[in-house]
């Protein structure tokens, strides 16, 4: 049986996800989202840059798409997953290559989807995976995730953070059992588990 923190856990960020598929405020979010950043693996700066870059990424798509509404843009320690939907080919390029361009951006990963723009109805149902698989992470020892970002786009579960192979591996498993889940692409910085204990390590004496 699922204790009440959990559940408390679950509601946190199921709201968290409709919130941000502007279905919910956003003061709704403050719990879940003090847990997450508690847990954060990245340093401050890769915080901050990573802000930064989502931020940069949605001005120059605005300047370089027509219709760019229907990309997301997430960066995770300068790594960036593009995700939704564009009208072309060549958009989608076009995507890749001016995110591609932003300062301290690492690597892009770009799942965009040439189709039309996702019914409101498709957004909801995303959010809610995303934070049915957020908390099936919580729930796995293993999984430790509240470390781990999900974005979710028509039923494919993406996983970001830094991780170690373990938990990589986990978080994949336990994502696609899931209900709703179609398909998880694991978009992982995979470290060494010396290299995440010293993380911890530094997160623990920082507190």
């Amino acid at each position: 049986m699922k204790t009440f923190a959990t559940l408390i856990t679950a509601a946190s960020l199921l709201g968290s996800a409709l919130a941000l598929s502007g279905c919910l405020p956003l003061a709704a979010t403050g719990l879940v989202a003090g847990a997450l950043a508690a847990n954060d693996r990245r340093t401050l700066g890769a915080q901050t840059e990573d802000t930064a870059i989502e931020f940069k990424a949605g001005s120059r798509l605005r300047e370089a798409i027509k219709f760019p509404g229907g990309i997301s843009v997430t960066s995770y320690n300068r790594k960036v997953l593009l995700t939704g939907q564009v009208g072309s080919d060549d958009d989608r390029r076009r995507a890749e290559q001016v995110v591609g361009r932003i300062d301290n951006v690492r690597s892009v990963e770009n799942a965009l989807q040439v189709a039309g723009q996702p019914a409101l109805a498709t957004s909801a149902s995303d959010a809610t995976v995303s934070a049915s698989v957020k908390t099936a992470l919580i729930e796995n020892s293993d999984t430790k995730g509240f470390a781990i970002k999900v974005v979710t786009e028509a039923g494919t579960v993406y996983l970001m953070g830094v991780v170690s192979k373990l938990e990589s591996e986990r978080a994949a498993q336990v994502a696609s059992r899931v209900r709703g889940v179609q398909k998880v692409v694991a978009v992982f910085e995979v470290i060494s588990d010396e290299e995440l204990a010293r993380i911890v390590k530094t997160q623990t004496e920082s507190k």
